[in-house]
């Protein structure tokens, strides 16, 4: 009997069922559906000039992307505590398919906003995922699970942009989203075949599910405090790479779209970061590690401001700066998973909304500051981000990661 084939158990499946090729099926389906949002990154110029947009118009598809993500979190994402989850992680990844498709056939700039909207809504089961994989996980090594899944996110941006700008080059701007989603439909087969189907014990109303998401947010302090820092980090994260593409589009280099997805290899080393973070959270190092990283996030802001005049700068500003953002996400995740393993789904529509309101925040700040303050702008503001989000956690005591439970406990 295979995996897809075990029968639905209340309590969610035993941990010893995540396997090495379910981790690795589950990474490679996580980096798939959340490198969606992102294939437009590298292509906004060649979109804007297809479809005569301006810089801040352009920006908005990003914005477009990650506001609709963010719905997503928070009325999609729950049902991960409510209904079966095989069945629902495989629902969304044939829906946001159907999104990529509008993408490539888009005749107008409504058709490319509506489809990137379709898809981002639904590619949040990037983050059903996750959660699963928690609970798929015995307790020592769920940091790690965590952590490669989150490897196998970052690498989907990161690689997403990389393989939308070669596309373009090959064919044109549409090509990545005819062949995402077919690939889009092709793990959600595999999915299906070798995910154990599994269904949390709850049983609340869709109502009641969604007031449940905010409950938990007044009830847990460490989840507010978390949430905040996320969307600080994932802000920096959408100021970065909103502007970059038009600074290196632009006069200062003249990028083809090839050569701006390439950029992404760059920030390429912070999937090999969340592994590893994953591993150091489960030793209890969580709390060092988020200001490690928070003091990382300030630190890059230094040699991106020399992006203009010096690749070999931006180079190191982007790998510093997409490394420390993970080393912070995955403390984060690999943290709040510990709180309420009845509700992981919740907590993670919770944090990841106010992540993802935090990165629209940031495209949105970055087009228009790009647009009537340049490079200079944008590279400010992201201090001020880091400098915000020091300062928070450094002040707030409800930011510590709590102690591990004794082994054995979950």
């Amino acid at each position: 009997m295979t995996m897809g084939q075990d029968a639905a158990s209340p309590a969610g499946p035993a941990p010893s069922r995540l396997t090495t090729p379910v981790i690795v099926l589950m990474s490679v389906a996580t980096g798939l559906a959340v490198a969606s949002n992102y294939y437009a990154q590298p292509l906004l110029h060649t979109i804007s000039l297809e479809f005569g947009l301006s810089t801040a118009r352009a920006g908005a598809i990003v914005t477009t992307a990650q506001l609709s993500y963010a719905l997503g979190l928070l009325l999609l994402v729950p049902l991960g505590d409510l209904l079966e989850r095989r069945r629902l992680i495989v629902l969304m990844t044939l829906l946001s398919a159907c999104g990529l498709l509008l993408t490539a056939s888009a005749q107008a700039p409504a058709m490319i906003f509506a489809g990137t909207a379709i898809t981002a809504l639904l590619s949040v089961v990037a983050q059903v995922l996750v959660p699963y994989a928690a609970t798929l996980a015995g307790p020592a090594q769920r940091g790690r699970a965590v952590g490669t899944i989150m490897s196998g996110l970052l690498l989907g941006i990161l690689l997403g942009r990389t393989a939308a700008g070669a596309l373009a080059d090959l064919g044109s701007w549409r090509t990545v989203y005819w062949l995402a989603a077919g690939a889009l439909v092709l793990c959600a087969a595999a999915l299906w075949r070798v995910l154990p189907a599994s269904r949390s014990a709850e049983r609340l109303s869709y109502p009641s599910l969604l007031r449940s998401v905010g409950e938990l947010f007044v009830q847990e302090p460490l989840l507010r405090a978390r949430a905040l820092l996320g969307a600080l980090v994932f802000a920096m994260f959408g100021v970065l790479w909103t502007a970059m593409t038009f600074l290196l589009a632009g006069p200062a280099y003249g990028y083809s779209d090839t050569a701006i997805g390439l950029m992404g290899l760059a920030g390429a080393a912070g999937a090999l970061a969340a592994t590893r973070t994953g591993r150091l959270v489960d030793r209890g190092l969580g709390n060092r590690l988020t200001r490690w990283g928070l003091l990382m996030l300030l630190a890059a802001w230094a040699p991106l401001a020399l992006a203009p005049v010096s690749l070999a700068a931006l180079v190191a500003g982007v790998l510093v700066l997409d490394m420390a953002i993970q080393v912070v996400h995955v403390t984060n995740q690999s943290t709040l998973y510990r709180i309420r393993p009845d509700a992981r789904s919740r907590l993670t529509a919770a944090y990841m909304t106010v992540y993802f309101l935090g990165g629209a925040a940031g495209s949105l700040l970055s087009a228009t500051l790009y647009e009537h303050a340049g490079w200079t702008g944008v590279c400010l503001a992201g201090a001020a981000l880091a400098l915000a989000a020091l300062a928070y956690e450094w002040r707030s005591p409800a930011a510590r990661v709590p102690a591990l439970p004794p082994p054995g406990q979950p």
